[in-house]
């Protein structure tokens, strides 16, 4: 993307949508009347926005496609925007694809969604440093922030963000960027994540395994809501829980913990065989930290 500045050329990163099209539409009225739905099916009302910060510094959302978990990211949003809607975002998502730096930062350019266009906000480089590298090519194919930005666009375009990826997922590693982000007051942090997902193989019924997934995730989101984020890596470990963000949650509660958190709730809960029954069992979660 180029801008011309008091006739300075300046070229600027532009990061298309590329799961536009496959984990939401592709297209900008569809895509407004898609994130409409997910608010009706989920908290049962489109928000009125409520800007100014709030008193919620975190949140964990899913990132599977809108069809499947769209309505319970949803839970999360509606809070966002009935609490009070920040100019920042910080979101923080696992790294799928294994391309790039073990943990990496995008500190400027612009993303691009059927909704419009979002800039990286201008003192992102003030977190790279650390265990976080400045790597633009671990966010080039990753979805798991991406599919966040509509659900904001949709609320208000008047919000800057800043994108973590993890491709490590220990403790040390989530708590250093914990420590590193914690001294961003202004913005919410979105945790960017889906928790166990399993092969329906082993399993000869659907509700076998619905309540199998159910009880792995209630191991790990019971210590999400103690804002315990050594005891979530110790339980995702101990019991192989198959949770896919869990270092960019555990950096979340550990950053938000530094900033006075002191309550969790979690609204709403479902897995993809609520929506369609199938080879395969993936649990979502939206839960808020105040």
């Amino acid at each position: 993307m180029h801008i011309f500045l008091k006739n300075v050329l300046i070229i600027t990163m532009l990061r298309k949508a590329v799961v536009a099209g496959s984990f939401y539409e592709d297209k900008k009225e569809r895509l407004i009347e898609e994130i409409k739905q997910c608010f009706l099916k989920g908290p049962g009302e489109i928000p009125e926005v409520k800007k100014g910060r709030g008193r919620i510094k975190g949140i964990v959302a899913p990132h599977a496609g809108y069809i499947y978990s769209g309505y319970v990211a949803a839970y999360a949003y509606h809070a966002i925007a009935t609490d009070g809607f920040p100019s920042k975002f910080i979101i923080l998502g696992p790294n799928h694809h294994g391309y790039g730096s073990a943990v990496s930062i995008m500190t400027e350019g612009i993303w691009e969604t059927p909704l419009g266009k979002v800039a990286i906000d201008k003192e992102a480089k003030k977190y790279w440093k650390g265990i976080i590298d400045n790597d633009e090519i671990a966010h080039r194919y990753e979805h798991s922030i991406e599919v966040q930005l509509p659900f904001l666009q949709f609320l208000s375009p008047e919000f800057t963000f800043i994108p973590i990826c993890f491709g490590l997922q220990d403790y040390e590693t989530a708590r250093e960027v914990g420590e590193i982000i914690a001294g961003e007051k202004n913005a919410i942090i979105i945790a960017s994540t889906d928790f166990s997902h399993v092969s329906f193989a082993k399993f000869p019924s659907k509700d076998d395994i619905k309540e199998y997934v159910e009880k792995k995730d209630k191991m790990a989101i019971e210590e999400i809501l103690k804002i315990d984020g050594k005891g979530l890596i110790e339980k995702v470990e101990k019991n192989n829980i198959t949770m896919c963000g869990y270092g960019g949650v555990v950096a979340m509660l550990e950053a938000v913990k530094r900033r006075g958190a002191t309550r969790a709730k979690l609204l709403k809960y479902a897995t993809s065989y609520d929506i369609e029954p199938g080879t395969y069992c993936v649990g979502y979660a939206s839960i808020i930290i105040e």
